[in-house]
């Protein structure tokens, strides 16, 4: 991915992922692969289509560890329970930013907000930054790059 258009282009790359995370969650009926096959890639940047697969590859096959990170912080509330849209934002932003370091965790985090602005509900920015945040100051994060004050352009 060029520089200049790195930022637009890994959003956009965000908003699709989220997309098809959310389609996932909520039917089970249709595979990761099915799910990225019927998304219309063609008409997308060759760098966005390939950032956004490899999000939605990424969410899904470590969904798993990713609930366990959310389960250990969220006391008495269940995965299952949250918005969806949220749900996916969440663990976009612990993969991406925590678990796979491709980006560092505040602009992770940053662009979970964003994206939960955009699609979530009217509580969804806090209550995603919140939970977030609770995940990188805790003693699990390790130094993972868990400063919420880094900053990036990514």
């Amino acid at each position: 991915m060029g520089r200049a258009n790195l930022p637009q282009r890994r959003r956009r790359a965000r908003e699709i992922a989220l997309q098809l995370i959310y389609e996932l969650d909520l039917r089970e009926d249709i595979s990761p692969e099915e799910a990225l096959d019927m998304f219309p890639f063609d008409v997308e940047d060759p760098d966005v289509a390939s950032y956004a697969r490899s999000l939605v590859t990424s969410v899904t096959e470590r969904a798993d560890e990713v609930d366990e990170i959310l389960r250990e912080h969220i006391v008495g509330w269940r995965t299952e329970r949250m918005v969806a849209v949220d749900r996916a934002a969440i663990r976009i932003a612990l993969c991406e930013g925590m678990l796979e370091s491709r980006v560092p965790i505040a602009v992770a985090i940053s662009e979970a907000v964003e994206l939960t602005k955009m699609f979530g509900t009217v509580e969804s920015s806090k209550f995603v930054n919140g939970v977030l945040g609770r995940i990188v100051r805790s003693p699990r994060a390790d130094g993972e790059g868990s400063s919420p004050a880094e900053t990036a352009d990514e």
